[in-house]
């Protein structure tokens, strides 16, 4: 499972612990070389793939299928964000004019989606890739794309149940699905009240977030992955983990998307609930016995044969990155920052392929859907988009001791109305 390797030599530095203003181990200036040239494989794969195909219409690279050939997918995909986030990163890093035009093309390929109200996954697809944009470029053509796309996630909001609708399929399975992964979808509803001035989204975010914490989450703090309600009273009928081990198991991703969600959350409304709610999430990952000692979690804390099971490379840099903006909120800020940086170091050193390889993607040993057999053990492309995140963070937080530059703090204290 483990990639025995180092990237590169110089990329794990001793790890210590220490004062918020000093970068211990990894470090964001020998990680960007890497994921450049990475990056410029996966751009000339993406290229042949597209021609080979025949499909304009797929536009974003996913993952790499048993025969390690890339899969890309269409713009209407939940992941298409992703890889435009990833160079809206790199750019950031950097500062190159290349890779500024190449976020640019790559955003421009999806915008078609804030148009989409068939998905609740606006916030991936379009605050990952023009949300980025926007912050880095003030372009005043993706505060519009913001704006209509959160028009459009708004539709899916039903007031008797308090939430955003998740899914529309399955519906033999579930009436009205919300999954733990829309928190992540309401950074996009915060945006647009900045933005507009509108305190509609900001209000429907406070209310799924709400209902979310309410019912998704069992005594310990951990989180159920899929609740189902009643649309027309707001009733909870059933309470499964799809994507987990069992409806009773504590599914890794699902952990992180709360644990990431609610700090998120706490920022933009600063309810001393959200910060709560994110400390214990926190305290459940951290403390799991299950938890392995490299702190990159398997698919499921509950998986039947660990340690004999896949790990979630994805889950491990999705935490790293809350864990570094919870660290400016709470008083456990110092250990939370030494954890994600724990984090970081394992996934340099152990699940990064070899330069050149793997069509160019950042980490290895990613777990979609175990009970689907789904992208089992394979490089997935939000995985490289949180390590990369989480990189940022960790180096903003070394120079500044803050992430002011990343969440528009001016606007945070707004309240709904």
């Amino acid at each position: 499972m483990k990639k025995k390797h180092l990237v590169i030599a110089a990329l794990i530095g001793l790890y210590t612990t220490g004062c918020a203003t000093q970068e211990n181990g990894v470090k964001v200036k020998e990680v960007l070389p890497f994921a450049e040239k990475q990056t410029e494989v996966m751009l000339k794969e993406v290229e042949a793939k597209t021609q080979q195909s025949g499909k304009p219409e797929l536009v974003s690279p996913r993952t790499l299928n048993a025969e390690g050939e890339l899969v890309l997918v269409p713009s209407r995909d939940w992941t298409s964000g992703f890889f435009p986030g990833v160079l809206w990163f790199l750019y950031e890093g950097t500062g190159k004019q290349e890779w500024l035009e190449q976020a640019k093309e790559a955003t421009a390929k999806i915008e078609q989606e804030k148009y989409n109200g068939k998905t609740h996954d606006m916030g991936f697809k379009v605050y990952c890739s023009f949300g980025t944009g926007y912050r880095l470029t003030n372009d005043p053509a993706y505060r519009d794309v913001i704006l209509q796309s959160a028009k459009t996630l708004s539709t899916r909001f039903y007031p008797k149940v308090g939430t955003l609708l998740s899914w529309d399929h399955s519906r033999d399975k579930w009436k009205f699905p919300v999954i733990i992964d829309n928190m992540m979808n309401l950074e996009l509803l915060f945006a647009a009240t900045r933005l507009s001035g509108d305190s509609t989204y900001y209000n429907i975010a406070v209310s799924h977030a709400n209902t979310t914490m309410k019912n998704h989450f069992r005594p310990d703090y951990s989180s159920y992955h899929v609740l189902d309600y009643d649309s027309t009273n707001g009733n909870v009928l059933q309470k499964h983990t799809h994507q987990g081990y069992a409806h009773e198991s504590a599914w890794a991703r699902g952990q992180g998307w709360g644990l990431y969600g609610y700090t998120m959350c706490y920022r933009e409304t600063k309810n001393p609930a959200y910060l709560k709610q994110a400390e214990n999430i926190a305290a459940y990952i951290l403390n799991h016995p299950n938890l392995p000692d490299d702190l990159v979690p398997y698919w499921d804390f509950n998986a039947p044969n660990i340690p004999n099971e896949p790990r979630d490379a994805s889950a491990a840099a999705l935490i790293a990155s809350g864990l570094y903006e919870l660290s400016l909120y709470s008083s456990n800020g110092k250990m939370y920052r030494e954890k994600a940086d724990k984090i970081l170091e394992s996934l340099a050193k152990n699940y990064t392929p070899k330069t050149g390889e793997a069509k160019g993607f950042l980490l290895l040993s990613s777990t979609g859907s175990k009970p689907s057999n789904s992208e089992v053990d394979v490089p997935l492309t939000y995985a490289d988009y949180y390590f990369l995140e989480a990189l940022l963070r960790k180096q903003e937080l070394a120079k500044n001791n803050n992430l002011d530059k990343f969440f528009n703090i001016q606007a945070n204290t707004m309240t709904a109305k």
